[in-house]
């Protein structure tokens, strides 16, 4: 890449809602995408995601980079983890490169947390800074059914800009398999953020 272009940067979180694999699948379609990912993942998360796959996951920041490069063959420069204390890291300040955040899945107590302004931990505090810049983020809820606690947190976050998706997938391209589910909510995703994919065929392009 030549010098006098930045490489796109994204913060990815994920946090300690069901689904797992959406936050997973997501980083390896940014990777894919040859795109710089800040990576974030909460203790309730790792817990989610031995407990909803077979994956054998890492526990520490370092092992967690090593084993998520070797699994999506992606670049060590393209991919940094960070922990949930380590408040030096880019992410806790705005002077940081990324242009946009995603939360994905994303717990009703993270969305209460960033709701708040509360910075009670690196992922709250990253989207405080994300908001606080006027950059894109993104949040993925996965709840249900959702209470009136709930609903009003996501409209004051949507009234700030923030964009909410929840995953909800749709069954429009006739889904065969687990992943095209995933899929279907990961294309949206990157379709926020502007990143090309070809995940799942867009309305109107299917024919009988």
């Amino acid at each position: 890449m030549p010098e006098n272009i930045k490489q796109d940067t994204i913060i990815l979180a994920m946090t300690g809602a069901s689904g797992s694999m959406y936050g997973l699948r997501l980083l390896e379609c940014l990777l894919r995408a040859n795109v710089r990912v800040f990576f974030l993942m909460s203790k309730a998360a790792q817990l989610v995601l031995a407990t909803e796959t077979d994956l054998d996951m890492p526990s520490r920041p370092a092992e967690i980079e090593i084993w998520l490069c070797e699994r999506f063959g992606a670049s060590p420069e393209n991919l940094s983890v960070f922990s949930r204390e380590d408040w030096m890291s880019p992410v806790a300040s705005g002077s940081h490169q990324a242009r946009a955040m995603v939360v994905c899945p994303c717990t009703t107590g993270s969305l209460a947390g960033i709701a708040q302004g509360n910075s009670d931990n690196l992922i709250e505090r990253a989207a405080d800074v994300i908001i606080k810049e006027g950059r894109q983020l993104i949040m993925v809820p996965r709840e249900t059914p959702l209470s009136a606690i709930h609903l009003e947190n996501m409209l004051k976050l949507a009234r700030l800009g923030v964009t909410m998706l929840p995953a909800n997938p749709g069954f429009y391209h006739k889904p065969e398999r687990i992943e095209d589910l995933i899929d279907f909510i990961v294309a949206r995703i990157l379709d926020q953020l502007h990143i090309d994919h070809e995940l799942v065929p867009r309305w109107g392009t299917l024919r009988h």
